[in-house]
């Protein structure tokens, strides 16, 4: 249990205005907005800049305004790790695992929002400083002493909220492992023995801590590493405990806005999936002939997994827009939009222009064909312990991909070679400033500044951790079934430590990552031919140091931002994620045990998918025969070429802005473009144009026009609706979409068609010689 110290950072006075201290001269030179603008990225200087405001309100241009005006520096000492902490944040771990396992299992794959966690822990916590007697009232001692233990009767703080809320958040940390599991279940019939469950889990959930120790001056320290997404959390956070009476008016608006969220996410989730995703376009072709149907379906289609790629749809189904849109800058929200636009004439043009044969296969699917269009089952070609039967595979033939398969596939390795150059060319001066700033302890954001008072983690526990997590690897690989050799093992955890500081920056700079796991399956199929079992623990490894060390540094931030005990962060953190994944190895179990056959089916329907999984597996599998898939004799030779030609583009968007200097002014990333130009190849996508009208609203408009209420409730209301509708897809995923093994779905209406939730019928995979159709 924390003390109040006697210097307290910050302090707020009756009507709840924040009141910062002098903290130091560089602190001040910080406060009084010493920031430009350099090649697209917003970084520390000495000439001051002042705030813009408007009718009176700061406008939040860049993360230097969001500490200046968004978060408090208040730090009023109040206890962190207690019991009810930890009874709390243990408890909704399993709430958040399940929510994890679910969504993975979806047409569109999301993150549980932490706001969903939140409030609840918030209410429970509240209900239980309220409803249990004060151990003043005690009359014994030793009552007294177990009462105050227990949290009885004390009023429940910010600290206890952050710290069981980042425990129960920190449930999908350990997901990359869980989804290889998954995989072998369901196309390879192997379950696991328990000594490769647990200790490979550990490993694998725990092996990119010492990246994020090692990292933290460069990706959590610097104002400009804002974590974008994780605003509506940490402005609740503060609006529930910091002078709740002052915060009454928003914490009611709040309220409203939960309820209504959670009343509406009824009609599109359930009663009227047509909200989910209408087209004016798809329901003019109704009647039209089946070509002209087919085409439409393709082209505006969406609200089904892996019907079209959603032009002009729209989607009020708010579990799959969620506050991002609201929170992500506009410079990221930019990128994202010119990406779309090469997304869509990308798709629909590969596929009319029959590139890779694509008429013969599906439009969107993740999964593997065979030559003359039907499905490609994994077990004709792999023997017992997942290893490929070349004699077998001559029989058989290559797996063919979708043609938005190799596009997806294609604009990852882009984004991958693009992120190593844009960070080094335009980021690489302000990673060293950080780093000299962060050993001298003159970082000048307010916030680390704050957080001095606190005892660092020693490094020597970051590298203890890391050993265990090694040594568990290890005897993961020389006495289990991955089949991946012990040098493959090693190289896998080189790979992910080489990229995780470049996608850390991104995410922290842009609020949006980039998907590296190709990268590692590129490796991996390089280095362990003909072993797709290999191929995906390999990628497990390499991919989850970068994965872990991004979520870690979104924590580590909102524990900076909230004023946590940096050793307490770390003891939680990994507390949190072991759990977690032992949870999420129990529920995905089941999940693929009640719905086996849905998520083999390579569409899916509106509940259920295996897209992720099936993707996954598809890229072992391709990647294992890397020689002849991708090779240069390969079908498929533009997909590794991509990384090249992605480490390129960042030179040529240099190069641009040497000729054209205004072109500095557009914040232009072309790691986060490529991205979102192949980044929705396969699922729900009718919530495409929806994110962006979200997002014009938010960032485009509210924010310059009206930036004081953008300011108050911009963060705020966005929590608040993603609670709502969280708290009711969670129900209904029990009650009747059939996670727990039996469905009850709404009865067929006009709002709720049989087939296509947009009134097409539903899509069945017929293939031709020639051609593919839609009946």
């Amino acid at each position: 249990m924390e003390t109040k110290e006697d210097a307290d950072i910050a302090s707020a006075d009756k009507g709840g205005n924040i009141t910062q201290q002098p903290l130091d001269s560089a602190s001040e030179k910080h406060a009084k907005g010493l920031v430009q603008e350099k090649d697209g990225d917003d970084i520390l200087k000495s000439e001051p800049e002042d705030a813009e405001y408007v009718k009176g309100h700061p406008v939040i241009r860049n993360g230097d305004d969001v500490s200046r005006f968004i978060v408090s520096t208040r730090d009023d000492g109040d206890p962190t790790l207690t019991f009810r902490s930890m009874v709390l944040g243990s408890a909704f771990t399993a709430l958040s695992s399940v929510i994890t396992m679910l969504y993975l299992f979806k047409p569109v794959q999301m993150q549980i929002s932490p706001i969903f966690l939140q409030l609840l822990i918030y209410i429970l916590g509240q209900a239980w400083a309220l409803f249990t007697p004060s151990p003043d009232r005690c009359r014994w001692k030793w009552l007294r002493n177990v009462l105050r233990f227990l949290n009885f009767g004390q009023p429940f703080g910010i600290k206890e909220h952050v710290v069981a809320s980042l425990v129960a958040s920190s449930a999908n940390n350990g997901l990359s492992g869980v989804e290889v599991y998954a995989v072998e279940r369901l196309f390879y019939n192997i379950s696991v023995s328990a000594t490769t469950a647990v200790l490979g889990t550990f490993s694998i959930s725990l092996c990119g801590f010492i990246l994020a120790g090692l990292l933290r001056p460069l990706i959590v320290y610097p104002a400009e590493m804002v974590y974008w997404t994780t605003l509506p959390q940490v402005v609740l956070f503060q609006n529930l405990h910091f002078d709740a009476k002052a915060n009454r008016g928003r914490l009611i608006k709040f309220g409203w806005a939960l309820g209504l969220a959670a009343i509406w996410e009824l009609f599109p989730a359930y009663i009227i999936p047509w909200l989910s995703g209408f087209s004016v376009f798809c329901l003019a072709s109704m009647h039209a002939p089946l070509h002209t149907r087919s085409v439409f379906s393709r082209i505006f289609g969406g609200a089904a997994s892996n019907e079209g790629v959603g032009l002009l749809n729209f989607g009020l189904d708010w579990q799959y827009i969620q506050s991002t849109y609201l929170s992500l800058p506009l410079k990221q929200q930019l990128n994202s939009w010119i990406g779309y636009v090469i997304f869509y004439p990308a798709m629909l043009g590969l596929f009319y222009g029959n590139a890779w044969g694509a008429k013969k296969f599906p439009f969107m699917s993740t999964s593997l064909f065979q030559d003359n269009g039907k499905q490609f089952h994994t077990s004709s070609i792999t023997n017992d312990r997942g290893i490929i039967n070349f004699d077998k595979l001559a029989e058989i033939g290559l797996p063919q991909l979708t043609s938005s398969t190799v596009w997806g596939y294609l604009t990852q390795n882009l984004a991958i070679g693009a992120l190593i150059t844009h960070v080094l060319i335009f980021n690489g001066k302000d990673m060293y400033l950080s780093w000299k700033q962060a050993r001298s302890r003159t970082q000048p954001d307010p916030h680390y500044q704050a957080m001095l008072r606190y005892k660092e983690v020693p490094m020597w526990w970051y590298f203890a951790l890391f050993l265990l997590a090694f040594v568990a690897g290890l005897i993961v690989n020389i006495k289990g079934e991955t089949t991946l050799p012990v040098w493959g093992y090693i190289i896998a955890l080189l790979v992910g430590a080489f990229i995780a500081p470049f996608s850390c920056i991104l995410y922290g700079l842009y609020g949006t990552g980039v998907a590296t796991n190709q990268l590692s399956k590129m490796i991996a199929g390089a280095v362990h031919p003909g072993r797709p079992l290999a191929n995906l623990y390999f990628a497990s490894w390499s991919h989850q140091v970068i994965l872990l060390s991004v979520n870690l540094a979104n924590w580590l931030k909102v524990g900076q931002y909230t004023k946590i005990p940096h050793r307490i962060m770390f003891a939680t953190q990994i507390y949190g994620t072991l759990l977690g994944a032992g949870l999420n190895y129990a529920i995905m179990t089941t999940i693929v045990t009640n719905q086996r056959e849905i998520l083999l089916d390579p569409e899916g329907n509106s509940v259920w998918s295996g897209s992720t999984v099936q993707s996954l597996n598809s890229q072992a599998i391709t990647w294992a025969l890397a020689r002849y898939v991708y090779g240069v004799n390969g079908k498929y030779l533009i997909v590794p070429l991509g990384l090249v030609i992605g480490l390129a583009l960042p030179f040529i968007h240099w190069g641009l802005m040497k000729v054209f200097p205004r072109i500095r002014d557009w914040h232009l990333n072309t790691a986060i473009i490529t991205t979102y130009a192949g980044s929705s190849y396969f699922g729900n996508t009718s919530w495409i144009f929806s994110s962006i009208a979200v997002g014009v609203f938010s960032q485009v408009w509210l924010r310059r026009r009206l930036p004081g209420i953008y300011n108050k409730y911009n963060y705020l209301i966005g929590a608040a609706m993603d609670g709502g509708s969280q708290i009711v897809i969670f129900i209904l995923s029990f009650a009747v979409f059939g996670a727990s093994g039996t469905e009850h779905p709404f009865p067929t209406w006009w709002g709720n068609p049989a087939g296509n939730p947009d009134h097409y019928s539903r899509i069945h995979m017929l293939y031709d010689s020639n051609d593919w159709e839609c009946p």
